[in-house]
């Protein structure tokens, strides 16, 4: 039986989880309200403070999908309550992160500045020029927004100059052998 799916998720004091006919579970909390479908095979059992998902057989499909729709639903119950952030780290000689209102602006070198605006559920935060942490409730759009900064100048490999993400290793390469 697979090793996540197995596992139950706790659900905290103060968030509330509903599981409609066709499994649509909604998680409401202090930092806001997530939904997701989960697949209609996976049976899920909800006993107040424990929520459990359970597969109906051993298919290959339904496997592949136990450990998934467990993961999902706990996501759900981390972004309420906890929230998910990324953050990404500017490198380059007049390369700046600002914060206009609800807007990200971003010298990166190029003619324009590039412009991102905030996305319901998302803010951005820019604690110096260097620095944008991207914060909310759903994981997957943290990541994907976080992606899409992060696209817009990737680092590369001679001088590290570009956005990425704090955590991430650059391989640097040797530039040209002189004489």
């Amino acid at each position: 039986m697979s090793r996540i799916g197995r596992m139950t998720i706790t659900v905290p004091a103060g968030v509330k989880i509903e599981v409609s006919e066709a499994n649509l579970v909604t998680v409401t909390g202090p930092k806001g309200t997530l939904s997701e479908q989960i697949s209609p095979a996976m049976i899920i059992e909800n006993d107040g403070a424990v929520l459990t998902v359970k597969r109906p057989d051993d298919s290959k499909e339904n496997k592949s999908l136990h450990g998934l729709s467990r993961t999902l639903i706990n996501n759900m119950v981390v972004g309420v309550t906890e929230g998910y952030k990324k953050q990404l780290e500017i490198n380059g000689v007049g390369y700046r992160a600002a914060k206009n209102g609800n807007k990200l602006e971003l010298g990166l070198g190029y003619s324009h500045p590039v412009i991102f605006e905030e996305p319901a559920g998302i803010t951005f935060e820019v604690p110096n020029a260097n620095t944008i942490i991207v914060c909310g409730a759903n994981k997957q759009q943290v990541g994907q927004l976080a992606s899409e900064i992060r696209g817009k100048r990737p680092p590369e490999p001679y001088l590290g100059k570009g956005i990425k993400y704090s955590d991430e290793k650059i391989r640097r390469k040797a530039g040209k052998a002189g004489k």
